[in-house]
């Protein structure tokens, strides 16, 4: 998943052959447009992954398979998109070497990765000059590392917010070509995961609570229980408006749980906010309620 759209997916299978024969086509026509719905296969397990901005948007995409479509699946449980990103600058300098009978193959990388603010997203940069790597070779690196980030470091999740320059390297005449500078990419950003340079991130959400006033107390005492941040509470008429970030992780089924501390009076809108480091103990956050082996699965 690489848009910052897609911050919550599920699995689902079609339970007969006759509903996977039409899945396909129903859930290209539900995702037509819809920028902020995707639908992907796993590659390990062969599930169809449908991701969303939502918890709700995925509930009515299901939905719509069986209302819209008679369509009938099997639905795993939600799971939130997390991210990963660089927590310090590395270089790596790697050669890819081999010998097919009598042809050979070679590209040598030398690449500064570094870490980027929030949102700048993933930056290539040529410092090397044309006489170590021809130009024409240079797209090959960028594109290898391109796909190898998308399989994460840590835990099999696109890796953002970070520079890779580079900085030098070495070709040869007759054994170099765009395919080995690629494979070199590829493994220069692999050797970061043995550098132990990765960081898990997850999505916060900005949420927005509309309740009477008697009701305030319960539902800050439960953001707070969620790990949220209130920031700002606001009188309107007999309503108060308070707005606080939490980790979607915390999140799920929340709207029906609002409703139910409130007895059908609270409302809420929540919209993606940021991306933080997940605690890695309970050292690390006094309020850590979960393992972090919980956000360590693999997409």
């Amino acid at each position: 998943m690489t848009s910052p759209l897609h911050l919550v997916e599920i699995a689902i299978e079609a339970l007969s052959q006759a509903d996977a024969d039409k899945l396909h086509d129903a859930l290209e026509r539900i995702s037509a447009g819809d920028d902020s719905f995707a639908v992907t296969t796993d590659r390990e397990s062969g599930q169809t992954i449908l991701s969303a901005s939502n918890e709700r948007h995925l509930e009515t995409s299901i939905a719509r398979l069986q209302d819209e479509f008679d369509i009938n699946v099997r639905v795993g449980a939600p799971q939130v998109c997390f991210r990963e990103t660089l927590s310090r600058p590395v270089t790596v300098d790697h050669t890819y070497k081999r010998q097919i009978g009598d042809r050979g193959e070679f590209a040598r990388v030398k690449i500064e990765f570094e870490p980027l603010l929030p949102g700048s997203g993933y930056v290539f940069e040529n410092d090397c000059s044309a006489d170590a790597i021809p130009t024409e070779l240079v797209p090959a690196i960028d594109k290898g590392i391109q796909a190898q980030k998308d399989g994460g470091l840590l835990a099999g999740f696109l890796v953002i917010d970070f520079r890779a320059r580079l900085v030098g390297g070495a070709y040869h005449e007759v054994d170099s070509n765009a395919l080995t500078f690629e494979i070199a990419g590829r493994a220069a950003f692999r050797e970061l995961a043995r550098e132990n340079t990765a960081a898990l991130l997850e999505p916060f959400m900005r949420i927005e609570v509309i309740t009477p006033d008697n009701f305030i107390g319960s539902v800050i005492l439960d953001l707070n229980s969620r790990r949220g941040y209130v920031q700002t509470t606001d009188s309107r008429g007999d309503v108060l408006i308070l707005t606080a970030t939490v980790p979607l992780a915390e999140l799920f089924g929340y709207e029906n749980f609002l409703a139910s501390m409130t007895q059908n009076a609270a409302q809420c809108i929540m919209h993606f906010d940021r991306y933080e480091p997940v605690p890695k103990s309970p050292d690390d956050d006094p309020d850590y309620p979960f393992p972090v082996a919980a956000a360590l699965r693999v997409a």
